[in-house]
């Protein structure tokens, strides 16, 4: 049996256990490409996936996004260890010393994002920054990761400056097109005469069902929301395999991760961890009912990329996926954890609500069991005069030594994090997949 014909097997069975209406997956190995898909574009107009077909990749995009800057930098047009002000003067931030190098490694302060859709015209993403001045401070500038969506819009706008073009023609020019890759847009004119894939979401009785909108506004698309491919994804994973010092130099670590699933560190954009002495770098993205993830092994030159477009069981089958590539083509497992038993006093010392600027973490326990859900602030889910994604349901969570947790099932299942004390021991916040959330009840 081949390699190709035993990763379409794996693939069409994994799909078919979490009900995912389409999937693709592209691996990077001894030299050659594979590729396997499964299902459908859409339950509503449904088109056969292939490894051409367009998926949402969401926070994948911010690899394109940081590569752009990677590049400006080495062209002497950006200075990354220079205050994002020398770039976009006009932006609102709550510490003028943010530099740019503290963008691309999350270490800012800025808390994750604003919900804001600032239309479809060239301004977006000005107008997006300018709605940045709401965005708090959870963290002193270069102190701590904490992944900041709006920092990687605030981005785009530097690169819209540098180069005078649109972000959108400023990533054709230095990155995609000159490695051909036909099938990897961000406006919707450009992927609707392509097949492009749409997401689902759970509707009322569980059964998945078209998500809408597509995708939200283009003062998102640095931070995700770019549309691919895996064969165009796995082009451009080759390219940061074979990368100059440049991109080389966005692995090496710059920050240390506690308890998180994403990494042991971050590079500059890229997750890094180790799984059985084998170095990994990799990043996740999610849309509206679509996911994504993309994993390089540097010293073995291979690449994994999957895509998936069903919510909320995209993700497990996403993770799935890579573990599955890392022990057959690598040779290396990846196992999460051990949790502690059940202890009620610690449980009912950790229950309560938890938040940031865009979304709710609420931990509970019945006396026997604690549980985690995260969803959208219910103000800003109430107020959204559009569709927004689901958020998920409440399933056990393991504790670990450390103040640290572990997620136990459902599609959060392996995301790890960990809780926050004040000098008086008291629990105060906590820090789930590098995004911080502070006690509020």
């Amino acid at each position: 049996m081949t390699p190709t014909q035993t990763l379409t097997e794996f693939v069409s069975a994994t799909a078919k256990r979490f009900e995912i209406p389409g999937v693709a997956v592209g691996i990077w190995a001894d030299g050659q490409a594979s590729y396997a898909s499964h299902g459908v574009t859409s339950l509503e107009n449904p088109l056969p996936v292939d490894q051409d077909t367009l998926f949402l990749i969401g926070s994948v995009s911010k690899t394109f996004t940081s590569t752009v800057i990677m590049r400006l930098a080495a062209e002497g047009k950006v200075d990354l260890e220079a205050p994002v002000r020398q770039y976009v003067p006009d932006a609102k931030l709550p510490d003028d010393s943010i530099t740019i190098a503290q963008l691309l490694n999350h270490t800012s302060g800025l808390d994750w994002g604003v919900l804001v859709d600032t239309g479809e015209g060239d301004d977006a993403l000005a107008r997006y920054v300018e709605a940045m001045g709401d965005l708090g401070q959870i963290a002193p500038p270069g102190t701590r990761a904490s992944y900041s969506q709006g920092g990687y819009n605030l981005l785009g706008r530097v690169i819209e400056n540098v180069t005078g073009l649109t972000y959108e023609k400023a990533v054709a020019t230095i990155a995609t097109e000159p490695l051909g890759l036909r099938n990897t847009h961000f406006l919707r004119d450009d992927v609707m005469t392509r097949r492009f894939s749409v997401g689902h979401n759970p509707a009322d009785d569980g059964s998945p069902a078209v998500a809408r909108p597509w995708r939200f506004g283009r003062g998102d698309n640095p931070g995700g929301g770019l549309a691919s491919s895996v064969a165009d994804l796995l082009t451009w994973a080759r390219s940061h395999l074979d990368g100059d010092e440049q991109l080389r130099r966005m692995r090496q670590p710059t920050v240390e991760l506690r308890a998180s699933a994403l990494g042991d560190a971050l590079g500059l954009c890229w997750f890094l961890r180790t799984v059985d002495g084998v170095g990994l770098a990799g990043h996740g993205g999610s849309s509206n009912g679509q996911f994504a993830e993309l994993l390089l092994v540097p010293e073995r030159n291979i690449a994994i990329v999957t895509v998936s477009n069903a919510a909320p069981n995209g993700i497990p089958f996403n993770q799935a996926v890579v573990r599955w590539a890392l022990e057959t083509y690598v040779g290396v497992i990846e196992r999460d954890p051990e949790p502690l038993a059940y202890d009620d006093a610690r449980a009912r010392e950790i229950a309560g609500t938890y938040a940031n600027d865009a979304m709710q973490v609420v931990l509970a326990t019945d006396g026997a069991q604690l549980t985690l859900a995260v969803d959208i602030l219910p103000e800003i889910r109430a107020a959204a005069d559009q569709e927004l994604p689901p958020g998920y349901d409440a399933e056990p969570v393991g504790l670990l030594p450390d103040d640290e947790f572990l997620i136990l099932g459902g599609a959060m299942q392996g995301q790890r994090g960990y809780f926050t004390r004040d000098d008086s021991g008291a629990i105060v916040g906590g820090d789930l997949a590098g995004r911080i959330f502070r006690r509020v009840g």
